[in-house]
Formats: C-alpha cells, structure tokens, sequence
C-alpha cells in the first residue's frame, strides 16, 4: 500500500486557503499562497481545456467567479490565463503554474472533475498523472469518476489517487445515474477495479457504512469534505483521518 501519511498530516485547504472578504478566491494563486503561508496542506481542482490542459479551477463554466463567460472546455489553455477573476487580483492559472508556486512545500491534493463521458477523458488524465509524476514534491490525484481512477491506475500505478464519494442523492450531477449506479459509487463498490489509495468522503454523508468497512477491514484511509463547522470537525475526529475545510482556520 502507497504511504499517504503526508497528505493527512495535517488538515487540508479546501480550494486553498481562501477568503472572498480578503480578495483570495478559491483555486487562485492567493489562497494557495496563505495556505502555503500556514503550513496547510491544499486540495485543487482542475478542468480540462481545449488543449488538454489543466485549468486550477473549480467550474465547468466561468460565469460564477472569472470575468469571463462559456465552458471551460471550449477555450484554450492561452486563452483562458489571461482571464482575471471577478473579484482580487489573480488571473486563471495552470496545474503547472501551481506547482511552481507551491514548489514541494505542502503537499498537494488535485481533484480532477469530470464531465462524465465515455472514455473518461483518458487523454486528459494522462497528462495530469504525467505532471503529478514528474512534479518533485508529495501530490496525488482524486476524482468521483471511477473510470478516471481507472484510466490513471492503468497509466501509472505509483502516482496517489483517491475516490471521492458521498451519498449519491439524486440531484446535480447524479440524476443522469440509475439508483443501481448511485449504489454503486455510494459504496464504491469498484474499489477491487479501481484500486485506489484513500477515500474522500462527504462529512454530511459519515457515519456511512461503505467508508467505515473500507476504513476499518482493509485499511483505506479516509479523508472527509467540507469541514466548515465545529460540529462537522468533531464528527470527522470519529470517522476520518483528515479534514478537508473551508471558513475558518483548523489551528485557531
């Protein structure tokens, strides 16, 4: 089993240390820098690009948070840096920009979001298991799309990855899911084909059976989002090995 002991040695920034009041958006060079800062490690997301690139970003779209507008995915890499958020001083950024800033100093946790379509944008995953490989300090990857999983076991076995799961309740994104499909990711119920490394699961969804069993009978360590509260960061003492949070600083 992959020693994952540095990604849970201490609690992680949910799309870095941000603060909307202090002009750090999440996912921007700002709230990784004051997570940096505080010695947290940093959980990222990251889109794909026209180019298959990696953008630090949560979104599919860029309305919400860029001064920008349209899918991410329908603009290239070149493109989309020059694009500045709504609201601080930081442009769109690049998996790899994030590693030079970052530069081994904290480990890093990048979520890769899917867009749930055949092939699991295989090409995609590659390139960011290629930049997790090469980069020199401890990062792993994650994603709630098994057949991600899949694809980055097959391309490189030694580089970290993680499921994230929750309760699957039929909404966002899990409509399009049969309720034999939702069982199926609830429980993650293809570990024995995906095989991965840790378990990110929703605190609103702990206790749950499925991460308790893999926790406790074969030894997966689980790390739970999105710690805001203090009720939510007791329970995750009981149930998991690492917080991921936002809204408040876990050392105050």
């Amino acid at each position: 089993m992959a020693d994952v002991s540095s990604f849970l040695a201490r609690p992680i920034a949910h799309r870095g240390f941000h603060d909307a009041s202090e002009g750090r958006i999440e996912n921007t060079p700002s709230a990784v820098s004051a997570a940096v800062d505080h010695n947290f490690a940093i959980e990222v997301d990251v889109q794909e690009t026209a180019d298959g690139e990696a953008l630090v970003f949560h979104d599919y779209t860029l309305d919400r948070l860029a001064q920008g507008s349209g899918s991410v995915i329908q603009m290239t890499s070149a493109d989309l840096v020059r694009i500045p958020m709504k609201t601080g001083t930081d442009n769109l950024w690049l998996l790899q920009d994030l590693f030079d800033l970052v530069d081994a100093k904290v480990p890093l946790v990048i979520e890769i979001k899917s867009r749930l379509r055949p092939g699991a944008q295989a090409d995609f995953v590659r390139r960011v298991v290629d930049q997790v490989a090469a980069y020199r300090g401890p990062a792993c990857i994650k994603s709630f799309d098994p057949d991600m999983l899949s694809v980055a076991r097959a391309h490189n076995p030694d580089v970290i990855r993680g499921i994230v799961a929750d309760a699957t309740r039929p909404e966002e994104e899990y409509i399009r899911f049969t309720r034999m499909e939702r069982f199926i990711l609830r429980h993650m119920l293809h570990i024995p084909r995906t095989r991965p490394h840790f378990i990110s699961y929703g605190i609103r969804d702990l206790p749950s059976i499925a991460p308790r069993i893999w926790r406790s009978v074969f030894g997966l360590p689980v790390m739970t989002w999105t710690v805001r509260t203090e009720d939510q960061r007791h329970r995750a003492a009981l149930f998991a090995d690492q917080i991921v949070f936002e809204g408040f600083n876990p050392d105050a």
